[in-house]
């Protein structure tokens, strides 16, 4: 069992939603429970939570129904995760308002993988880092009233992310804006430098997403984006562990310079994700996955076809101990949506949201709030 300590055998009672007590194997004997689940052989780890996602099964976030997204949880519970942000792109005000509409209704429904909130990846960033985002959607900020039209989930309803490129017209107070109104605020599709990059992390934004991705590469006398990144302590970054969008000798030196404490991991999944190569129609354009690499109609990547047991497996490849897995998979997510006390560990009185894995790293269970969930061995 991982807890955020250490690795070591013991069992957990959990009542309802919740662990409700972490039992030493000395003391199992003295344990009542309606039911018995056993996991010998098997390593209990916190549920992932996947804070980047357009989709996965054939089934795009933008153009989703309840039951669209309902079945991408299913899908996401067969890869560990317990719970997701729906990832949105740059796209017409009416295309947002369905899309939260969906999400807003799907999250009402317990089916596989919980839907914690919504991200906004963009629409206030820089054109000259759009990577595969629709540029005519692009937005600048001057006053509340320029996002006074993007629709939000109710109160209660979800936490709020937003990805935003600091340098584009009123990024900081648009950041100190969000701040304010407790979103998590990540920088992103950006060529900020330092300066403008210590006025957005005083405003709020303390997060780098798709770290080296959508964003000015690193040069020794333009360090930009990247190199303020690896400096800054207070500034955790998520990163696509695939293969394709960072090789992996930068996940090691990530791994070394981050560290694991300030490393999120994340899926960045779209449509094509657990169906395999071929073209697919996303964003207004045809997606050609090859060999597990995605590419749009300029040739840019867009986006990845993995999911977090995929990210969590190359990491491993990468040298990163369970705990630290745990840590980048589980309660570094939740951190950043501000519901660490909620889950993202494995404690007393947090969710039981967990995901027990055999030791060739599949998923063998995976439990949301209390409940065992059946895995279908089912083609999407």
């Amino acid at each position: 069992m991982v807890f955020p300590d250490r690795v070591g055998e013991a069992s957990l009672l959990i009542h309802g939603e919740r662990i409700s007590r972490i039992v030493e194997p000395t003391a199992v004997q003295l344990l009542q429970a309606d039911s018995i689940v056993d996991l010998d052989g098997l390593t209990l780890f916190p549920g992932f939570i996947d804070v980047h996602i357009h989709g996965a099964v054939g089934v795009d976030t933008m153009a989703a129904s309840a039951a669209d997204l309902n079945r991408v949880s299913e899908f996401l519970a067969t890869q560990g995760v317990t719970g997701w942000l729906p990832t949105l792109v740059p796209a017409p005000v009416a295309d947002y308002a369905r899309a939260i509409k969906a999400i807003e209704e799907a999250s009402n429904l317990k089916t596989g993988a919980r839907i914690l909130g919504v991200h906004y990846e963009g629409p206030f960033v820089n054109s000259a880092q759009c990577g595969a985002l629709r540029s005519q959607f692009f937005r600048t900020y001057s006053d509340p009233s320029d996002i006074s039209d993007l629709p939000v989930l109710p109160v209660g309803g979800g936490k709020h992310m937003m990805t935003l490129a600091p340098e584009i017209d009123g990024g900081i107070e648009l950041t100190r804006e969000l701040t304010k109104r407790g979103w998590a605020v990540s920088v992103g599709h950006t060529r900020a430098d330092f300066e403008l990059l210590d006025s957005a992390f005083e405003a709020g934004a303390h997060h780098m997403t798709h770290f080296m991705n959508a964003m000015s590469p690193l040069h020794h006398r333009s360090p930009g984006p990247v190199a303020w990144g690896l400096l800054h302590d207070g500034v955790s970054c998520d990163v696509i562990a695939d293969d394709v969008h960072l090789d992996p000798h930068i996940l090691q030196l990530l791994l070394k310079t981050k560290t694991a404490q300030r490393l999120t991991l994340i899926s960045d999944a779209v449509i094509a994700a657990g169906l395999g190569d071929g073209d697919y129609k996303i964003w207004g354009e045809t997606i050609n996955v090859k060999n597990g690499r995605t590419s749009n109609e300029k040739g840019s990547i867009a986006g990845s076809v993995i999911s977090m047991l995929d990210a969590i497996r190359m990491m491993k490849s990468q040298g990163a101990s369970e705990m630290e897995l745990a840590q980048m998979s589980s309660a570094n997510p939740a951190r950043l949506l501000g519901i660490d006390h909620d889950c993202g560990s494995i404690e007393e009185g947090k969710r039981a949201d967990l995901v027990a894995m055999d030791r060739d790293g599949n998923v063998q269970l995976t439990v949301v709030g209390g409940d065992v969930l059946e895995l279908p061995n089912r083609a999407y």
